[in-house]
């Protein structure tokens, strides 16, 4: 049942929007590899999530090395670790594991799926070996949320407990270093405490200092793609997924990235990719991480295709 229930996100993923089948793309150039980074409450091989994004992959582009990433030693610790294993020590493991993997030596090209986008981003900043090329952020939750509106599946549970805590103590260490959630969320209310606490997004959003290695590793991706699920029920606020915030002191106006200071002072390098064409937006006419098949292959494959990604917008 649980499966059936996460298999709800990605619905869109069993359903063609056209009768047409699509042939597999041919390229004669050197295909990339792909890693992929599930979301919180997923696992790296559910046949409903991801294990379907990575069947649709491969079916398009044959031979393609896929990596699904795997937080654990079994699906069972996979899930229960995208809650309670600390963001920076998974992204730790993740680097470690590409470093030694020799399919991903000469470059990969990278899709986190919710909280996958931001970990992986992590990877991009902090990991340049092997190289990241293009990155794709389905709902990712770049300035972080403010909030856990609705969960997947039955980790209702576990979210009706993870809303508790936070709104007791997002901040305090015990919860920041054993809570994930608490290491992404963004309190636009109390920006100090924020900025002073939080172990992992003010880290690798440059908030408390400046650390020109992230920054040159991060543009050094080809294409960053963030995709925007126009009627997300998951995050709040869906900005975020475009790096888009509430205005602070409130938690009601938006502010989007190009507003934001992590643009204007641009401590990522985000103006500079922006202007050069780095940075993609996409967007989803669906709930989190719903979309069609003929969406995916029409506005994601691309980037899985050497020399197709610098002609896309």
């Amino acid at each position: 049942r649980y499966y059936h229930m996460i298999g709800k996100m990605v619905a869109g993923l069993l359903l063609a929007v056209s009768c047409a089948v699509l042939s597999p793309v041919k390229s004669g150039l050197l295909q990339l590899p792909l890693v992929i980074w599930h979301g919180m409450g997923d696992t790296c091989c559910n046949p409903f999530s991801m294990g379907a994004v990575k069947k649709m992959v491969e079916g398009k582009i044959p031979g393609i090395y896929v990596l699904s990433l795997e937080i654990g030693n079994s699906l069972t610790e996979d899930m229960e670790n995208s809650f309670f294993l600390n963001a920076n020590r998974q992204v730790e493991q993740v680097c470690e594991r590409l470093s030694k993997d020799i399919n991903l030596w000469n470059g990969y090209n990278a899709m986190g799926f919710s909280q996958g986008g931001q970990f992986l981003r992590a990877v991009a900043q902090r990991c340049p070996f092997p190289p990241m090329l293009n990155l794709i952020s389905f709902g990712g939750q770049h300035q972080g949320v403010y909030g856990f509106p609705r969960c997947p599946g039955e980790s209702s549970h576990i979210c009706d407990w993870i809303r508790k805590i936070l709104n007791i103590g997002a901040y305090s260490k015990a919860v920041q270093d054993h809570l994930v959630q608490a290491q992404y969320w963004h309190d636009p209310l109390n920006e100090e405490l924020y900025r002073n606490n939080s172990i992992f997004l003010a880290d690798i959003n440059q908030e408390r200092y400046l650390n020109e290695s992230y920054k040159r590793n991060l543009m050094a991706l080809k294409k960053f793609v963030m995709v925007k699920f126009l009627k997300d029920s998951m995050v709040d606020p869906a900005a975020t997924e475009w790096f888009g915030f509430y205005k602070t002191g409130q938690a009601k106006e938006i502010v989007s990235l190009q507003e934001s200071l992590i643009y204007t002072e641009d401590r990522l390098g985000l103006k500079e990719m922006d202007r050069a064409g780095q940075l993609v937006f996409l967007s989803s006419d669906g709930d989190h991480l719903q979309f069609s098949e003929g969406w995916f292959y029409s506005n994601i494959l691309p980037y899985l295709v050497p020399g197709q990604a610098e002609k896309q917008a």
